[in-house]
């Protein structure tokens, strides 16, 4: 009697088999789980190629496959950031598929000294959390480089060894220094030191010495070295700067005799865009408006393959902190003749653009121009004129129509329904010794947004123009929230009681829907936390998948070449495409690999920057409140994990931790859906934007480190059931010069 043939499994068999096999698995290990024998391997081998050419799936190494998109149960990583719980985040190395790649957090470090770090590689097992989504545990580190750190050096008495105490407060450890391998180091010294010797009694060696721990500028010190930021321009770039200079007239279109003006922060330190705006009507088109938004030609001076390209590449954008920049351009150029000074002729890449009384845009030209800036002004001043405080006779009518014009442009931005939340930014203001005299939150005025809707007008023209010219384009890309991160806010606004359904995809306006809901209201301090933590990170791509946040089916950074590469790239493609003179695209190389890898690197060297400046603020605040130690504070929570409770303080916006282990004598539950943590016994809770009084137990300047101790009083409750708690997703902070016209979602 012959045996009986299994059944061949259909496409969904196969998928689910797949997904619950998250190691790559063979042809040979799929037909032994289906009983598949004889001719029917043949079908099999049809199944599957269909199944790859659709996309379902795809093969690895030595025939193996897997489901597309899913990682192996082991891969290597980079560090690319940290979420607002402080767990470090990764992408995986060898990642080759068409979609984005997945985010891995690291929410086991294994036993790795120092401890793992931005831009670090590693090689960890990962477990899929969610689309998209993986947690990582840590094997070993993959870094052939020798351990370093970035540290306090202190003698600790004659006779005796030195100690260097990492400044990284993810490392907690001391190593000892022998006395010749101090590089005469005095105390309280910030050295850079290698680590060798064995785990169990790790040893230093001071290999710089970088400042003293007394120092105006430690803070940003400490980011710059810690976060490997390229510090000092090579010499080849700095000479290319200097011999810079104005290009001829030749083709460009003369501008200088319009007045086109320069609007910034007080404090911004390079000026690159310039806006003007007219009525405009014609037969068609009623109260419509003709914009001119003029961008720095950096692609004239930095030419692709020069020593300025390649520090500039390496750098990917300009870093800022509260007491100084470090500029993707070395200061010739970023302060200098790419800098749109007023009274100056300054060449630049001018998009026209025709505007409809809807702001919806009509057409738009792109030139290589010469301007002649008449004012550099601020946003207060700007502001005081449209308020009527401050009258101009010959500044009155440019900033009525750019307020004008803006007033359209927004209108279209509120009809397509842009993303639209309340996040809380924190400026810090600086003594004239370098200390810190006050931390406000930071404003946002209508002269703010008038430049964000220029600019954005601009990038969009831009992305529009390339792909009419079907040449290459940097994308700015942010993609819709996955599915995890919706279910996990929709569990989230049920609890809650928040009465608004998302859908299974949601546009941004079903999001607004849910802000209007909550404003003014106990809830809405949170529910706007709980919102930007299910948006995705913005980054750059060569493959476009949208702008969700702003919503908008195209979007590229053009306006910010001085300090952005991304817009370098995007100026270079118009200037290709539009047969605009010298200083575009290197067509000899191979394009869409330059792109891709491009696009990879400088999302990680703005992450980079991003950590960067919010560790040395991080250090500032500490700095601020250390003398404050002991005293009681008001505060509000703003994240909620299983150790413990971040908090933000009302007085300056300092936020701190108060682990688990501070709160009342309880033993508490986390509860990953209602984001709070319940006391088992007592029912005692702290939730997400609860109000809270909290006694600053510690703030340690060297590290930024701020620790809170939280006051509470216990009530007896019934014993709270218990929840499975869910790991919250990475949130991104944006950091740009001056009032950050960039938010998180551009």
């Amino acid at each position: 009697m012959s045996k009986k043939r299994s059944p061949l499994p259909n496409m969904e068999d196969l998928v689910s088999y797949l997904q619950d096999n998250s190691g790559r698995v063979g042809k040979r290990e799929i037909a032994r789980a289906f009983n598949i024998r004889g001719d029917d391997r043949i079908a099999l081998k049809e199944m599957l190629r269909e199944m790859e050419n659709s996309g379902v799936i795809s093969k690895g190494n030595r025939r193996s496959i897997s489901m597309a998109g899913v990682l192996p149960q082991t891969c290597p990583v980079e560090v690319t950031g940290e979420d607002s719980d402080g767990y470090l985040i990764a992408r995986p190395l060898n990642w080759h598929e068409d979609t984005p790649s997945p985010q891995i957090i690291l929410i086991d470090m294994g036993n790795i000294i120092p401890a793992a770090k931005l831009g670090d590689f590693l090689l960890v097992r990962v477990k899929q959390a969610g689309k998209n989504l993986y947690e990582g545990t840590v094997v070993r580190r993959l870094t052939n480089a020798p351990d370093r750190i970035v540290g306090v050096f202190s003698s600790r008495g004659k006779g005796q060894p030195g100690m260097v105490c990492s400044v990284d407060r993810r490392l907690k450890h001391n190593f000892f220094v022998e006395r010749d391998d101090t590089l005469n180091a005095e105390d309280s010294s910030i050295v850079i030191a290698e680590l060798f010797g064995e785990a169990n009694r790790r040893q230093a060696k001071v290999i710089k010495i970088i400042g003293k721990e007394t120092d105006s500028n430690v803070a940003s010190l400490i980011a710059v070295y810690l976060h490997n930021l390229p510090l000092y321009f090579p010499s080849a770039a700095i000479k290319e700067a200097e011999k810079a200079i104005l290009p001829p007239m030749d083709n460009r279109e003369d501008l200088r005799s319009l007045p086109l003006v320069t609007i910034d922060g007080e404090d911004a330190r390079d000026f690159d865009d310039a806006v003007w705006a007219e009525p405009y009507s014609d037969g068609k088109i009623k109260n419509g408006w003709h914009l001119i938004v003029a961008i720095a030609d950096v692609a004239w001076f930095v030419r692709s393959g020069s020593a300025l390209d390649a520090s500039a590449k390496e750098r990917g954008n300009s870093v800022y902190f509260p007491d100084q920049a470090i500029h993707m351009l070395p200061q010739e150029l970023s302060a200098g003749l790419s800098s749109l000074m007023p009274n100056e002729d300054r060449p630049c890449l001018a998009v026209h653009i025709w505007i409809d009384g809807e702001g919806k845009q009509i057409k738009k030209k792109f030139t290589r121009a010469m301007i002649r800036s008449v004012a550099r002004l601020n946003y207060h001043e700007v502001q005081d004129i449209i308020d009527g405080r401050i009258h101009s006779e010959h500044l009155e009518s440019l900033i009525n129509n750019l307020y004008e014009a803006f007033k359209v442009l927004d209108y279209d931005r509120k009809s397509r329904g842009a993303l639209n939340i309340d996040a809380v930014e924190r400026e810090i203001i600086l003594t004239s010794s370098g200390k810190v005299s006050s931390i406000i939150p930071r404003e946002r005025l209508e002269s703010h947004q008038i430049i964000e809707e220029f600019m954005i007008a601009a990038n969009v023209a831009a992305a529009e123009v390339l792909e009419e010219l079907e040449m290459p384009v940097m994308y700015r890309i942010h993609e819709p929230p996955s599915g995890e991160k919706i279910a996990a806010l929709s569990d989230y606004l049920s609890l809650m009681k928040v009465p608004v359904k998302l859908p299974a995809k949601p546009k941004p306006a079903d999001f607004n829907k849910i802000l209007a809901e909550v404003k003014d209201t106990p809830l809405e301090t949170n529910i706007n936390e709980m919102v930007l933590r299910s948006q995705s990170q913005a980054r750059y791509s060569p493959e476009n998948y949208g702008h969700f946040g702003l919503a908008l089916e195209k979007y590229a950074h053009f306006t910010s070449p001085i300090r952005r590469y991304a817009d370098l790239m995007v100026h270079r493609a118009l200037i290709s495409g539009l047969n605009l003179g010298e200083g575009g695209l290197d067509l000899k190389t191979d394009i869409t690999k330059t792109f891709t890898e491009t696009a990879e690197h400088i999302s990680y060297t703005e992450r980079r920057a991003d950590t960067a400046e919010r560790d040395a603020e991080d250090r500032y605040i500490a700095a601020f409140l250390a003398p404050k130690e002991g005293e009681l504070f008001s505060g509000i929570v703003t994240g909620v994990t299983p150790a413990g409770l971040f908090i933000r303080l009302d007085d300056n916006y300092a936020e701190g931790f108060s682990p688990i282990s501070t709160l009342p004598d309880e033993y508490y539950v986390y509860d990953g859906i209602a984001q709070k943590l319940v006391g088992q016994s007592t029912g005692m809770s702290f939730s997400l934007g609860q109000e809270v009084q909290v006694i600053l137990k510690e703030a340690v300047p060297l590290t930024g480190g701020i620790l809170l101790e939280v006051l509470g009083k216990v009530r007896r409750k019934h014993r709270p059931p218990r929840h499975r708690g869910r790991l919250h997703e990475s949130r991104r902070k944006s950091s740009k010069q001056g009032h950050r016209r960039a938010r998180h979602h551009h």
